[in-house]
């Protein structure tokens, strides 16, 4: 591990909403329900009192989900968003003023409260176990003198688990039972309405009080028709016969009124034909009707479909135009800053051009001085003098023709740089420099510098894709190197500048992967250079290569690298 690191917390850096809500990397037990508190620290009672840093400077009960103030003091998540949500927000422990983006998840403190013993949660019921505060979920789930609902929707009791099988055998209301008469499985809370109601095999009394008194319920309808007291009304009542007597009456009513029944059914038929007709008529008009509207349907339909063709070559138009926007736009930026940085190398070619016209001049009159020369004394004191002049142009002109190479040289450093403490790191050809590491022939790559600011600290980040120290083999290491720049003597030192280093997901979710920590002012990794570059610190193990390679972080054998310094308190030069 390199030398020089102060890891304030690992998270996962995604757009988080404003209650510091964030996604725990804990053990599945920690997402069940019930086990983290609704607001405030763990009420748990621990084996051994907790020290005073597991402990809420707000609630002081023990920590949940930790989160540490730039003063240093640890909060529960529910505290410090009730902190936070009051005007002008301070830390109750030193009146710091409190910063929302200061603050941060204490993966540390957690993992070591985590580890921290606790009784059962069921020792009120008896229970005498003891286990890790993670582990409490997981003995809940087999906890003997743990109380749990009975399983039966409808019944509401609660009881301890062992006592839970003779609950369902025997005291539970709701539990399943067998009627003896249909063999049919119910509730027992529904047995008797179902004896009462809709048992087929319940014996039940003839409800005209005729002499049978018991009759399956199952056979009843069958002895209605047969039983002497029911009372029955005449088969053609839809015809518009109003008798209703009994099974007895009836006969000798069918007998004498089957004339009557006839007419009654020859006035029904009737009646019915007319309305056929009737029927027949209004169907007729509509058929009439229907070929025009089939032809209507038809060009709704074709203009419907004209429509949505026309929308769809618009919307493609629109995605063309914006895209044709962004580039331009991006063009347009790289163009501003090519010209920002030309202005000087545009003056110096000016100025080689300019010299260069007056070095052709002084040799054409050299030359004419050449082809009229006589001898004469005056005549070749001049010609000396224009030659020593033409070569004092010479000189100065190579001179300048060394600075124009070393700009180009500095306008193409400048022309990958950034000025503003970000660097977007793009790697490509993954596979093949990850074999190269594998291999030994090539162990780690540095990337191109970037700076705070135009006369700020120059940096580079400096990445093991096949791990370093502790993560080789296994991790992916990303590391930050503080460089020797040219204004380092108006920078302050050491170098304090939070530093966040981050995987980006190439993927539609954009689950980035980060790590940030604030420079040990201890460390030689962050005193002003004597050398090329300091010293590299950062995470051996910033991500585990089946994580890398299992997800959206690699996309045409690419990966980018973001790394971000905090310039907002940064003095200038």
């Amino acid at each position: 591990m390199s030398a020089g690191r102060n890891v304030e917390q690992q998270i996962a850096l995604q757009q988080r909403p404003p209650s510091l809500a964030m996604p725990s990397m804990a053990q599945r037990s920690r997402h069940e329900p019930g086990f983290l508190p609704v607001h405030g620290g763990f009420r748990d009672r621990f084996v051994t009192t907790p020290e005073a840093k597991y402990c809420c400077e707000s609630c002081r009960l023990v920590l949940c989900n930790p989160r540490q103030t730039e003063c240093g003091h640890r909060f529960c998540e529910s505290c410090i968003t009730d902190l936070l949500s009051k005007p002008n927000p301070v830390c109750p422990a030193d009146v710091e003023p409190l910063f929302e983006d200061k603050i941060f998840r204490d993966v540390c403190c957690n993992r070591e409260i985590m580890a921290l013993k606790v009784y059962c949660r069921s020792e009120k019921n008896g229970c005498k176990e003891q286990m890790s505060l993670q582990q409490v979920m997981d003995h809940l789930e087999v906890c003997p003198y743990f109380e749990v609902p009975c399983p039966l929707g409808k019944c509401k009791e609660k009881m301890i688990r062992k006592d839970m099988s003779e609950h369902l055998s025997r005291k539970c209301k709701h539990r399943e039972i067998t009627c003896e008469f249909c063999n049919h499985k119910m509730a027992l809370t529904e047995l008797q309405k179902h004896k009462d109601t809709v048992c087929p095999a319940f014996p039940i009394a003839c409800p005209n009080q005729c002499s049978f008194s018991s009759i399956l319920r199952s056979e009843l309808s069958i002895h209605q028709h047969d039983c002497p007291k029911a009372q029955v009304a005449c088969s053609f009542i839809r015809y518009g016969c109003s008798f209703k007597g009994l099974n007895q009456e009836m006969r000798e009513h069918e007998s004498s009124f089957a004339s009557e029944h006839l007419r009654m059914m020859v006035v029904r038929n009737t009646t019915l034909e007319a309305k056929v007709e009737d029927v027949k008529s209004e169907l007729m008009e509509r058929y009439k009707v229907l070929p025009s509207l089939s032809s209507r349907l038809a060009e709704v339909e074709t203009q419907n479909e004209e429509m949505r063709e026309k929308i769809r070559q618009l919307e493609q138009k629109v995605v063309s135009v914006q895209m044709l926007m962004s580039t331009h736009s991006e063009k347009l930026l790289e163009v501003e800053m090519e010209l920002r940085e030309l202005r000087p190398l545009r003056a110096m070619r000016e100025e080689v051009e300019a010299l260069r016209a007056s070095v052709e001049s002084m040799r054409s009159v050299v030359a004419s001085l050449d082809s009229g020369r006589v001898g004469s004394s005056p005549g070749s004191h001049t010609l000396g003098s224009l030659e020593q002049q033409l070569s004092h142009h010479d000189d100065t002109m190579s001179v300048h023709d060394i600075r124009l190479a070393e700009m180009d040289l500095k306008l193409q450093v400048l022309e990958t740089a950034s000025f503003n403490g970000t660097l977007i790191w793009k790697i490509r050809d993954y596979k093949r420099r990850k074999q190269e590491a594998v291999a030994s022939k090539a162990l780690s790559l540095y990337s191109q510098p970037f700076y705070t600011g135009y006369f700020g600290y120059k940096m580079c980040a400096r990445i093991y894709l096949n791990g370093d120290g502790m993560g080789k083999g296994t991790h992916l290491s990303l590391f930050f190197v503080v460089m020797r720049g040219e204004y380092d003597a108006l920078l302050p030192w050491p170098f304090k500048q939070k530093v966040t280093l981050m995987l980006m997901d190439q993927g539609p979710a954009r689950k980035h992967l980060g790590d940030a920590f604030k420079p040990d002012p201890n460390s030689s990794s962050f005193r002003r250079p004597n050398v090329e570059m300091n010293i590299a610190s950062g995470c051996p193990l910033f991500v585990a290569q089946t994580v890398l390679e299992n997800g959206t972080y690699i996309k045409d054998d690419t990966i980018f690298i973001k790394v971000t310094v905090d310039t907002s308190d940064l003095p200038d030069p």
